[in-house]
């Protein structure tokens, strides 16, 4: 499979985004008319410049505003296109997009069209070149690839074929089921791409919302099972119009454009065991089984807050490392790994986001099968010096640059805190536990523009799903919010992307200088249970205005006493029609890290999204300095109270 991706896809200018398309791995590149104008080099340098990078370019494009028009704009179009023809032979590439006419004086008429791609065709085959049709989705007669695909056919000629863009077939909701009986050798190249599934114009939807199949909601990977069936065996390339895409990292966008092509690939070989897709065979999407352990970064300057905290949630120092300052934490399932190593990858973490929660374990059913696969879709694989004695532990680098760890019940790495940890004995001021069992959740926060990067990094490694993106209203903002998580809910990770700083979500990226876990929800039995044996303990939840209950209680219909209750406790409450779920928050630590402690009710499957705004303003309560107004003038975030950092 030969992956190619245009130019109007990635930011910078033409010379850099070659060289983040090569480095990403891509074998070719769809050259775009502006990139190429704007570009202060001649059409042979350009191609010199495209071969001496490892690529070929795949496509020369966009030729607009051809077929069907009145004379004298005929006749200037087939004049355009000849110039067209002269720079392709100069750049060295044989393909050029022609897509459908959007003028308002193109003339309807297939057998019109259909001549005019002739004749095209003819001078095209005298240089050696071909022509690709392409059915814009708001075309002024073609927007539908049925009608662009009978123009081909027509037209009858071996350099003038058909191009197809799931974008604008999926956009209008077509049946890809019509592609299956285009012959393959008629398609000339397949463009890629995926978008949200919003009510918006498609032209305004194509300019600045696609995304990378997988991303986006359109069901890209029926269009390309549709696309294999007819035997196409040319490129798969990206052709992404988004404004966050082309103003973000090249490096970022180009390898996540490459790594949703290997993975749509894959998917499809999956689904369509009989169709031959030419690639490489990887390991199945890892089966995520939970959390093993979450590992917080500190010093012991600054460890105090987050030890405090950890011994009020009810967690007792269950063991040391045997050569490492690290130590773990234990309640019920729940491992929560602190590292006050002053060398090493941890310490390099401390030094550049502070303390913070940096690298999590994933139980898997195969852990060497899961870094395999996630090399294979060219995430970079972890390495570290290990002790003697020591297990080495499968991982990858994140999108953030931290570390995700996988483990499974294979030799070695289901004894792991045998092997590497030390147990401690229980002492006098062990804490009351509090009845917490596993980690329900994983909150990452990270900017909007890597929230697409983060989505697809999980979807592609993991067998997970992704629920629909909701927007949570912040006093200072929106933060976008979508949640991946496996079947059956052993994993759940709800990921944020913040806009602005002056958001909690965006207060802690900023301080922390980079995307990382923000907050842990733990599960319980019992959250009223926990609420009590915690405040033994000495725990003070976030305050929660009386507003709130009111409005909850009449809301819901709650049975007073179970409100009095929930006031006492500072405990949040939401439901759907499945079930209940009850939430409680720890104040916030440092710079916006927090937990969270939750009770699912019957067959409860969400996140208590409606609560947000509610957490999110009593949380910024806290973090005002003592006797600063709380009005909307306030929106400084301060960590004047206990925190992961000083």
């Amino acid at each position: 499979m030969k992956t190619s991706i245009a130019t109007v896809s990635i930011s910078g200018n033409l010379k850099e985004k070659l060289e983040a398309i090569s480095a990403a791995g891509f074998d070719g590149v769809e050259i775009f008319e502006n990139d190429f104008l704007i570009y202060d080099a001649s059409p042979r340098e350009v191609g010199r410049m495209v071969r001496d990078a490892g690529l070929e370019i795949t496509l020369f494009q966009p030729f607009r505003d051809f077929e069907g028009m009145p004379e004298p704009q005929r006749g200037r179009a087939f004049d355009r296109a000849e110039r067209k023809f002269d720079v392709m032979q100069a750049l060295g590439t044989d393909l050029m997009l022609v897509c459908s006419n959007v003028s308002d004086v193109a003339l309807g008429g297939i057998d019109r069209a259909a001549a005019d791609l002739r004749e095209l065709g003819d001078r095209a085959a005298r240089r050696g070149l071909r022509v690709g049709y392409e059915a814009l989705a708001w075309g002024r007669h073609i927007s539908d690839h049925r009608d662009a695909w009978e123009i081909v056919r027509r037209a009858d000629h071996r350099s003038v074929g058909l191009i197809l863009d799931s974008f604008h077939t999926l956009v209008r909701g077509i049946d890809v089921a019509t592609i299956r009986s285009i012959p393959g050798d008629r398609i000339f190249i397949v463009q890629l791409a995926d978008a949200p599934m919003v009510a918006m114009d498609p032209l305004y939807l194509s300019r600045h919302f696609r995304s990378m199949p997988g991303e986006g909601d359109l069901p890209v990977l029926d269009f390309m099972r549709a696309v294999a069936a007819t035997g196409y065996d040319g490129p798969l390339s990206l052709e992404i119009f988004n404004d966050q895409f082309r103003g973000g990292s090249a490096k970022l966008i180009s390898n996540d454009g490459r790594r949703s092509l290997v993975f749509l690939a894959d998917q499809v070989r999956r689904l369509e065991p009989g169709i031959s897709m030419d690639v490489t065979p990887m390991p199945e999407p890892a089966r995520a089984n939970g959390v093993e352990f979450v590992e917080f970064v500190t010093s012991e300057e600054e460890s105090g807050p987050l030890l405090s905290i950890l011994k009020i949630l009810g967690f007792r120092l269950h063991a040391t490392h045997r050569s490492k300052q690290v130590f773990l934490y234990r309640q019920g399932g729940i491992n929560i790994v602190v590292n006050m190593e002053r060398e090493g990858f941890a310490y390099s973490a401390y030094l550049v986001h502070g303390s913070c929660a940096y690298a999590m374990a994933f139980k898997v059913d195969d852990a060497a099968a899961a870094v395999e696969r996630a090399r294979m879709l060219g995430v970079e694989v972890f390495e570290q010096a290990v002790g003697p004695g020591e297990l080495h532990i499968p991982a990858v680098r994140t999108i953030s640059g931290g570390v995700a760890y996988f483990v499974d019940a294979s030799a070695g790495l289901a004894n792991i805190w045998d092997v590497d940890f030390t147990p401690v004995p229980t002492h006098d001021d062990t804490p009351v536990e509090t009845g917490l069992k596993r980690i329900d959740h994983v909150a990452q926060t990270m900017r909007a523009d890597e929230l697409p990067s983060w989505l697809l990094f999980y979807l592609s490694i993991f067998d997970m799903r992704k629920t629909p993106l909701v927007d949570i209203a912040d006093p200072a903002g929106l933060v976008r919010s979508q949640v991946v998580e496996s079947a059956d809910g052993a994993l759940r990770l709800t990921l944020n992307g913040a806009e602005n700083r002056r958001t909690l979500a965006g207060h802690f990226i900023a301080e922390s200088f980079g995307s990382n876990i923000q907050h842990l929800a733990f599960e319980t039995n019992d959250i009223f249970v926990t609420a009590q044996a915690l405040k033994v303990n000495g725990f003070s939840p976030l305050r929660v205005p009386e507003n709130y209950y009111e409005d909850v209680e009449a809301r819901f219909g709650l049975d007073p006493a179970l409100s009095d209750r929930m006031r006492e406790a500072g405990i949040l409450y939401d439901r759907d029609d499945r079930g209940e779920y009850f939430q409680l928050y720890s104040p916030v630590l440092g710079e916006g890290f927090f937990f969270e402690i939750v009770q699912r009710a019957d067959q409860y499957r969400g996140y208590g999204a409606p609560n947000a705004p509610f957490r999110i303003a009593a949380q910024k309560r806290h973090l005002l300095p003592e006797g600063m107004p709380h009005d909307s003038s306030s929106q400084r975030i301060s960590a004047t109270g206990a925190g992961l950092k000083e």
